[in-house]
């Protein structure tokens, strides 16, 4: 894989640790235990890969030690191996794998994988979508940690709330015009959402804090309190709404 540009290791990357964790699910069945597997066996192999195809770069991964020499460094690949790991181990589709590249901070490459669904969404090929024919906007939250944002947001906007796993599956459920907003206050890190961001971005869409900055990575605390990727139309109303809180 050392051939391949940054976007396409990204991509293949992802779609191939996607294809392994389905695999290792199909052949468990469902046993105990199996989210840890998921988590380990797809981090060792991303980890290797990127190793071999980029041994200059460095890396920050959930699963892994974080070493804190990728200060220093420009390029830094930043992997959630199994985003979703609950909706993983119960069987459902709502879960992601997460490959990104942050140059000097910022999220410049991004791939994520949908494996349940087969789907991959890359920075280098995606745009915006065509404003929904739907009446009320689409809000995607948290299964478990819904924001106390969402209810107010949701009333300002008249829109639906949609509960859903894994942040990259509602990142790009945004990014494919099948949701509007996806708003998050309860707290993350560099790998929920560098890889969702590079792609939302690359697409066209508001990606940024909920205050309004920009999303900056490769930080000595990998901690990123709240996030907001929507359509640009809807982003005015909710950094307002935010901001006034």
């Amino acid at each position: 894989m050392k051939d391949l540009s940054d976007e396409e290791l990204a991509a293949r990357l992802a779609e191939e640790a996607g294809r392994l964790l389905l695999e290792l699910r199909g052949a468990a069945g469902g046993a105990n235990g199996l989210g840890i597997a998921g988590d380990k066996a797809a981090n060792a192999w991303l980890i290797d890969s990127l190793a071999e195809a980029r041994p200059d770069d460095a890396i920050l991964s959930e699963e892994s030690p974080d070493l804190l020499k990728r200060l220093q460094c420009e390029r830094v690949w930043i992997i959630d191996p199994l985003d979703g790991t609950r909706e993983y181990a119960e069987g459902r589709d709502d879960w992601a794998v997460h490959v990104a590249l942050a140059i000097d901070g910022v999220p410049a490459i991004g791939a994520v994988a949908i494996p349940a669904h087969g789907r991959l969404f890359r920075s280098g090929r995606v745009r915006l979508p065509p404003a929904p024919d739907r009446v009320r906007p689409i809000m995607l939250v948290s299964r478990t940690r819904p924001p106390p944002e969402t209810e107010a947001v949701a009333d300002l906007l008249g829109a639906d709330l949609v509960a859903m796993g894994s942040a990259g599956a509602k990142a790009m459920a945004v990014v494919a015009g099948e949701a509007d907003i996806y708003l998050h206050s309860g707290g993350q890190h560099e790998w929920d959402n560098c890889a969702p961001a590079a792609v939302a971005l690359a697409a066209g869409l508001h990606a940024s804090r909920i205050d309004g900055s920009p999303l900056v990575y490769n930080q000595a605390d990998t901690c990123m309190p709240d996030l907001l990727i929507a359509r640009p139309e809807y982003a005015p109303a909710i950094l307002s709404y935010c901001a006034s809180r």
